[in-house]
């Protein structure tokens, strides 16, 4: 009995002493950014209509369907968001919000053109999208991690040392969206009402800004 717990101890101080020896390692820590942009490929649109009855409000809502589909957006990409009747105005007045999206298929110039209606209240950007976004996260993920490689490596050439196997990877995430809304656009369709009749107002794709996104990788490297 004496023995095997003279043996037990002697594994752990031998354990104990491997774990010190592998925290006492010379290492380098870095960290590594890398950032793309990305063309959005999808902008998915509030819009707010309204009606002086609720017959009125139903007729106005399959006008905009109309007026959608012959635009090329599916009836899949229209999404009811919620109803409203003001019943103490003595005005009664019947709104409706709904969801649409659009792709760079769409002429969206055209559908706001269309979309210049006296019941049509309001029309906003919700979100601006990529639907390839995941795919573009992992490899910027890669190219920071690339970069603080080859940060360790040159800087650890330059007193004649070399980066051995990574001990640590950490990610950290700087900023990233895959729904990023630009406000240089978002005054630009805050209200269509006011600004479809405006010939040189640009609302293609080509006029919002590219999403952007950044990722630091922060890299902890044995020294050899």
């Amino acid at each position: 009995m004496r023995l095997r717990h003279f043996l037990l101890i002697g594994f752990l101080v031998f354990g104990s002493l491997i774990n010190a020896q592998e925290i006492k390692k010379n290492f380098i820590e870095v960290t590594g950014v890398a950032e793309m942009e990305v063309e959005p490929d999808e902008i998915i649109f509030n819009i707010g209509i309204k009606g002086d009855n609720k017959n009125q409000l139903a007729d106005n809502e399959k006008q905009l369907f109309e007026i959608l589909k012959s635009n090329g957006v599916k009836n899949e990409d229209i999404k009811f968001i919620s109803m409203y009747q003001n019943m103490y105005s003595k005005v009664k007045v019947f709104t409706k919000n709904l969801q649409f999206k659009v792709t760079k298929k769409t002429d969206v110039g055209n559908l706001f053109e269309s979309l210049n209606q006296k019941w049509v209240t309001t029309i906003n950007i919700s979100e601006i999208k990529n639907t390839k976004i995941a795919d573009f996260r992992k490899t910027v993920k890669v190219n920071a991690l690339k970069a603080a490689k080859e940060k360790a490596d040159y800087l650890l050439e330059s007193i004649g040392k070399k980066a051995g196997m990574p001990l640590e990877i950490t990610e950290i995430e700087d900023y990233t969206s895959d729904t990023i809304l630009p406000m240089n656009f978002r005054s630009k369709v805050a209200n269509i009402q006011m600004e479809a009749a405006d010939a040189n107002v640009d609302y293609s794709f080509d006029n919002i800004d590219n999403i952007k996104l950044k990722y630091s990788i922060k890299t902890k490297y044995e020294i050899l």
